[in-house]
């Protein structure tokens, strides 16, 4: 397989018995560097390659912290508030920059992200509409009314690679792409489902095509809002006609692997045929099914 996803790096210990001491959790800040997010964008440094601008605690704007863990060099945490405006600094976002980052960054962006995102959606209580409070380190919000307690939401999605067992495998075209821009399958998980029937489900849905063989290959976070991406391969038919089945899709075809190697990617100029950014978890099942023999 062609390494780890770009969204499934990590440097950084969660580091949870932090959170759940507030003592501790308060001499942290004072040791702090933090991560400055605003609705998913943060400051960025641009050297030899990107990395996240951190300030120490004493310069953090005011806002709701999130405790991020903590690397070699001491706690980690994420502020949500206005960026800060420097010179050489860029503002961007996970999908700008994701695959670029080192291990630690990307995995400290794809959490802050992931973590602030649920906060913003989630002032009040699903109970009893109270507002929310922020409690252990952001790990968790509280009601002010009846003390319930809320945890980050993650939904379970499935993307996959469906290949004939040699040269070529199916990708789609939804309706909002422009023409020439394909990936892989995907969908979410329903109530009761395991993972591997949604794979089933969900290829026989989009194409009409049946997949056997259903294969995990690797996992990583999409907070966009608040998935999970579960990435496998499954085969099918070599003489399965993948077509547009229930309206998700405006295109399903075959694909060669000679095709998939010389296409461009999402973030390249150029027309023809395009498949997903590396940031995505579909850049890496298709590289690394493009990688097998």
């Amino acid at each position: 397989m062609s390494g780890t996803p770009a969204l499934a790096r990590a440097g950084a210990d969660l580091d949870a018995a932090t959170r759940d001491d507030p003592a501790a959790l308060a001499l942290a800040w004072e040791q702090a560097r933090v991560l400055v997010v605003s609705a998913g964008l943060v400051a960025v440094l641009d050297d030899s390659r990107p990395r996240l601008l951190l300030v120490p605690a004493s310069q953090a704007p005011e806002g709701e912290r999130v405790y991020l863990g903590r690397d070699a060099e001491g706690p980690l945490f994420a502020v949500s508030a206005t960026l800060p405006d420097l010179p050489g600094v860029r503002v961007a976002g996970l999908r700008d920059v994701g695959a670029l980052l080192d291990d630690r960054d990307a995995g400290l962006l794809a959490h802050a992200v992931g973590v602030t995102n649920w906060h913003s959606a989630h002032p009040h209580c699903a109970r009893c509409g109270a507002p929310t409070f922020p409690v252990r380190g952001g790990a968790v919000r509280r009601c002010t009314a009846d003390g319930s307690e809320h945890f980050p939401r993650t939904d379970p999605a499935v993307i996959m690679l469906v290949h004939d067992g040699a040269e070529r495998c199916v990708l789609g075209r939804q309706a909002s792409w422009p023409v020439g821009r394909f990936s892989t399958l995907a969908g979410f998980v329903e109530p009761g489902e395991s993972a591997e029937r949604a794979v089933v489900r969900e290829v026989a849905e989009e194409t009409g095509v049946q997949v056997e063989d259903v294969r995990y290959v690797a996992s990583q976070p999409w907070p966009f809002p608040s998935s999970l991406m579960l990435g496998f391969t499954a085969r099918c038919a070599p003489d399965a006609e993948p077509r547009p089945a229930d309206g998700e899709l405006a295109e399903a075809r075959w694909f060669s692997r000679a095709e998939l190697r010389a296409a461009g990617t999402w973030s390249s100029a150029g027309s023809g045929l395009q498949t997903p950014s590396n940031v995505s978890i579909a850049a890496h099942l298709i590289r690394s099914w493009l990688d097998q023999d």
